[in-house]
């Protein structure tokens, strides 16, 4: 999903329209951007939380010569999904939980792993071969 795709489905599911909805996200945007740059962290309960976070400095290598570089330290902004949108990605739907607890399956066969080649699969997807 893009920026435009993000921006029609928010106005389709808030009943507004897509000028409003755009102004919406942007204000969302420019204030997690805010708030994360003076240092402070947002928590949105279920959703997750954004924060930065100081990157220490660092000896790296440049890959062409080989030569040892310094790498300055930075800040780097971050984000921390809360435990009810990490279940909904791990889990699907309206899922409270993992597979074992609510069907009596392990999560791998509930969420279609090896059993129906979901391993086979994902290392195909990451340019593995399959057997």
């Amino acid at each position: 999903m893009n920026r435009t795709e993000l921006i029609s489905a928010i106005a389709e599911s808030a009943g507004i329209t897509k000028t409003q909805a755009d102004k919406a996200l942007r204000a969302t945007m420019e204030n997690i951007q805010s708030t994360v740059a003076s240092g402070n962290s947002l928590s949105l309960i279920g959703f997750g939380t954004f924060s930065s976070s100081e990157r220490a400095a660092r000896q790296g290598k440049n890959p062409r010569t080989g030569e040892a570089i310094n790498i300055a330290a930075r800040k780097v902004a971050r984000f921390s999904p809360g435990k009810a949108f990490r279940d909904l990605v791990n889990g699907g739907g309206n899922n409270k939980g993992n597979g074992a607890k609510s069907g009596g399956k392990s999560s791998a066969a509930a969420k279609g792993g090896a059993a129906k080649g979901g391993a086979a699969k994902a290392g195909a997807a990451k340019g593995g071969k399959k057997k």
